[in-house]
């Protein structure tokens, strides 16, 4: 063992940066998920980027495809709401609770999906997203947020 000390594993300053930049990344992503905006909501992924819907989903690999899976959002989702919460970081990694409210086009039923939301940064962008997420339908009928 060496007597060397330590390296610090997370100086508060990387914590400070990480944390201001997830809170842009989700304040664009969720803005894009809102509009509904694909290119604004893609536009927070880096080129080889991980997109993991729910913990059984396969990875959807890629900018281009991460673009191709939202692509229908604005197709049937209309009133959408976004919000998160407080921004945790750790290392490259940050993560925050989110709250989506939605009507479905087709059949006017409102949606409530809540969840959380996992992130890698590289660079200043999202290297990989993992969403932990729940729906119920009619949401906003007995819930009014």
């Amino acid at each position: 063992m060496s007597d060397e000390p330590l390296p610090e594993t997370m100086p508060s300053q990387q914590a400070g940066d990480t944390r201001r930049l997830g809170r842009s990344l989700i304040d664009t992503f969720g803005q894009g998920w809102a509009k509904p905006s694909v290119d604004l909501l893609s536009s927070v992924f880096a080129r080889e980027a991980v997109f993991v819907e729910t913990p059984f989903s396969n990875p959807i690999r890629g900018v281009d495809a991460i673009r191709r899976w939202w692509l229908d959002v604005p197709f049937t989702q209309s009133e959408i709401t976004f919000s998160s919460g407080e921004i945790y970081a750790a290392g490259p990694w940050f993560s925050t609770e989110f709250k989506c409210l939605f009507r479905r086009k087709k059949s006017g039923e409102w949606v409530d999906a809540r969840g959380a939301i996992f992130c890698e940064i590289e660079g200043e962008l999202i290297s990989e997203m993992r969403m932990y997420w729940h729906r119920w339908n009619g949401g906003r009928e007995t819930s009014k947020p």
